[in-house]
């Protein structure tokens, strides 16, 4: 080009105001502290921007174009169409530095065969606009970070566990008083290899990122009920914050829980899955509850599908780091469900199991479940794989009037296996003197309404081989997650309901998960979403949340808390010689009433007629608006993590749980 002609291009271009500047990305700050620090990346100059670009996270920071650790749509920040804006992301520590990249993605390139898992498309790497360069580091690289507590076998004990990026000597230090550091013991540290994951995603390089390594201590010789003050690390790598917890009292003669399953955990950014924003809702509530316990000791119930990693290594992370303001001052407990273990070459997969153990675990086998959590007892079983055993499969302990049992409907648990004998001899050994209370609690549920027509066969086999073992041995209730709702059934034996001493099943698998199952059709509406309630089922919950539980020597009262008011939406209260006296009738919490715990009076859930009548009509309004939207704005909404509306019945992949 001339300059006769250069000249007025370039006047027609300024006054046309075209940019001639290249894309840019920065990030600030650079260094960061802790897992949840914030960081806020700026991007100039893209030109005639579409809602399909998009900004990358990468970590570690050379990581290939299509192997991120999430990515945000630019339209996500206010006046992007302006070609510069901004967006703030909490980060989470792991143990690898950060970069971020922004990509033009054009509706033409969209490739319906590459999908997260909500199959949604996954954005194109193809166009890179711009590349930070500056990295963003932690300057606790090597942590300590994602503390949890845990009882042992021993009354007087208490586990941490925690994560560092090395390998080096650490160790838990406590005392009565904050820095009055009086014991200490050393933390014994372990770690798993991409090679001993079970399938992909989890042994893949998109899936796989190093897990750090995992500490463990033992705080021993604790007074009974008493405050103690503890920090993990190490002199010359640094030491936590300090935490706080109040140690077990086998002499109690109450009881205070915080239960749920199928929780997950929440990510700022949409991923290769869907993460679980409710899940910040239900942390936030038992975090309002824990501080009216005072001087209490409490602990937490998780049982099963923790993280929903699926074979993606950093949802771990972020998980850990989302509870660690409730696991590092409480207990937390948990047990196996599908999506820590299930995949294709599993050890115990008899026939009748064919079609429900599929490939829900990512290939992760068990393996981050079993090596993060150190529950008490000793139960294992082999992977038949490089893995190591799968740990923290079935155990149980006392905690003030209640004896807990937990199980794992993943592995063998008929007549004859390893683990029948474990619940058989457990049950029937229960001092009931000591603990008028038993709460047996595993994953897959053995009773439900929900339409889960792939789980049948396991609730038919938990029903011959378990539930005579629960009656003959007054088991007072029986807690399951897998279905995403709450129910609570009357006492029952062989679906029918009895008299006191027969177990009462709940399922509290509502704590975040957002998969939605349908209830039990009619016989002759076999295609409706929502039906009316069999007699055995007293109250279905469509309200995300948790359950608390509060027993005393005479009476064990459970309630459901909803996440979108924090208040109680269903009770139930059970005396110790298994008459249930009353449900949700509208009387008071008591746990609120003796423990202090909330601010605002409980609301009665709704009747049976009620529920039959709105939920029904919301849930076939959805239906409709669901099959109208379809897959043209999936991606989009998904990428913006929108949730269903709270309350309300909505059908959507109502074959996974």
């Amino acid at each position: 080009m001339n300059r006769a002609i250069l000249i007025p291009f370039l006047f027609s271009s300024l006054l046309s105001g075209v940019s001639l500047a290249k894309p840019s990305i920065s990030v600030t700050p650079t260094l960061l502290n802790r897992s949840g620090d914030v960081v806020t990346v700026f991007w100039s100059n893209v030109d005639s921007p579409s809602n399909l670009d998009w900004v990358g996270i990468y970590s570690p920071p050379d990581s290939r174009p299509d192997h991120f650790i999430g990515y945000k749509f630019l339209s996500s920040s206010p006046g992007w169409e302006s070609g510069s804006g901004s967006l703030s992301i909490p980060i989470t520590n792991l143990r690898s530095n950060y970069s971020f990249r922004i990509f033009r993605w054009t509706e033409d390139e969209i490739n319906v065969k590459r999908q997260d898992h909500d199959q949604n498309p996954l954005p194109g790497t193809k166009h890179l606009l711009a590349e930070s360069e500056k990295i963003v580091e932690f300057g606790s690289r090597n942590g300590p970070e994602q503390i949890h507590l845990a009882f042992t076998d021993a009354v007087d004990e208490m586990r941490v566990m925690f994560v560092a990026g090395d390998g080096e000597a650490r160790k838990v230090r406590w005392g009565e008083e904050d820095g009055q550091w009086s014991h200490d013991a050393a933390a014994r540290v372990a770690r798993y290899e991409r090679e001993d994951m079970c399938d992909s995603p989890a042994n893949s390089s998109v899936g796989w990122r190093d897990p750090g390594w995992i500490y463990d201590g033992v705080m021993k010789n604790l007074k009974k009920g008493f405050r103690y003050y503890y920090q993990v690390g190490s002199d010359s790598k640094g030491w936590s914050a300090t935490q706080t917890f109040v140690s077990r009292d086998k002499d109690s003669d109450e009881t205070i829980a915080f239960l749920f399953g199928d929780m997950g955990t929440s990510a700022p950014y949409a991923t290769f899955i869907r993460t679980q924003s409710e899940s910040i809702s239900t942390v936030n509530w038992i975090l309002r509850d824990m501080e009216s316990l005072g001087e209490k000791p409490a602990f937490v119930s998780h049982i099963g599908d923790i993280s929903y990693a699926r074979g993606y290594s950093w949802i771990w992370d972020h998980f850990f780091t989302q509870i660690e303001p409730i696991a590092s001052k409480l207990a937390y407990h948990v047990c196996i469900g599908n999506h820590e273990y299930d995949w294709p070459a599993q050890p115990w997969k008899p026939d009748w199991a064919s079609g429900t153990y599929g490939t829900d675990g990512g290939g992760e086998c068990g393996v981050p479940y079993s090596l993060k959590f150190n529950m008490p007892g000793n139960s294992s079983e082999p992977t038949g794989m490089r893995a190591p055993p799968t740990r923290n499969l079935y155990y149980s302990f006392d905690f003030g009037t209640i004896h807990f049992v937990y199980i794992s409907t993943e592995t063998n648990f008929l007549r004859g296996s390893q683990q029948y004998e474990f619940i058989k001899k457990d049950l029937e050994s229960v001092n009931r003197t000591k603990t008028p209370f038993v709460v047996f609690q595993g994953h897959r549920p053995m009773y439900t309404t929900s339409n889960e027509v792939r789980d049948a066969p396991m609730r038919q086999k938990l029903q011959e081989h378990l539930e005579p073992l629960l009656v003959s041995n007054n088991v007072t209730m029986a807690l399951w997650g897998h279905v995403h709702r709450y129910e609570r059934f009357c006492p029952m034996n062989n679906f029918t309901c009895g008299e006191k001493g027969l177990p009462v099943h709940v399922v509290i698998g509502m704590a975040g998960q957002d998969w939605q199952p349908t209830w039990e059709p009619r016989p002759e509406h076999p295609d409706m979403p929502v039906f009316p309630q069999p007699e055995r089922s007293l109250y279905r919950g469509g309200e995300f949340g948790y359950t608390r539980l509060f027993a005393t020597r005479e009476k064990l009262t459970l309630s459901y808390v909803g996440n979108h008011d924090g208040q109680v939406h269903d009770t139930v209260e059970i005396l110790a010689s298994g008459e249930v006296i009353s449900g949700n009738d509208g009387q008071s919490d008591t746990m609120k009433d003796r423990v202090g715990m909330g601010s605002q009076a409980p609301a009665a859930g709704p009747g049976a007629g009620e529920f039959m009548v709105s939920k029904y009509v919301k849930g076939a309004s959805i239906l409709v608006l669901g099959a109208f939207i379809g897959y043209i704005v999936g991606f989009i909404s998904h990428a913006r993590k929108q949730n269903p509306p709270k309350g309300e019945w909505t059908p959507v992949k109502s074959e996974e749980t």
